[in-house]
């Protein structure tokens, strides 16, 4: 099975005093607005990174889904959020980082099953895959 998204971006001006705006395929997002001050500093719209993070932490709570379900368990609840670091390095930009916190509510699992999956996910999530990053996991199993 191969699947396409789609998502495009429209930009104006410069870095810095530029602007643009983000819109995918489902319509999720509709002419977003981001520019440097949405990427930089704490201007009002998004940015690429965020876009990343939104992404990650949204794929990686699907695979831990799946390699649950591979064990004989299911979540009551999983809950991830990702921060992705930017940093400049070499006169340039590079994303090196992005760490994963999971709470996940799971019947029957122990600490071990749990970790277990939590860290086949991480690897084996697609996005995971796509990045040339550090990526770290703090996972708790709420009883």
């Amino acid at each position: 099975m191969v699947m396409k998204r789609t998502a495009s971006a429209a930009w104006s001006g410069g870095l810095k005093d530029g602007k643009g705006n983000i819109s995918t395929q489902s319509g999720v997002l509709v002419n977003a607005q981001y520019g440097f001050n949405t990427r930089f500093e704490d201007g009002p719209g998004t940015n690429p990174e965020e876009l990343i993070a939104a992404a990650h932490a949204g794929c990686f709570s699907m695979a831990l889904a799946a390699q649950l379900g591979e064990a004989g368990m299911a979540a009551e609840s999983i809950k991830t959020s990702a921060a992705v670091t930017l940093e400049k390095i070499d006169g340039g930009f590079s994303i090196t980082a992005v760490h994963l916190d999971l709470v996940a509510r799971i019947p029957g699992a122990t600490q071990a099953s749990f970790e277990a999956a939590a860290n086949k996910a991480k690897t084996g999530c697609p996005v995971s895959k796509l990045l040339n990053a550090k990526i770290t996991l703090d996972a708790k199993l709420e009883t």
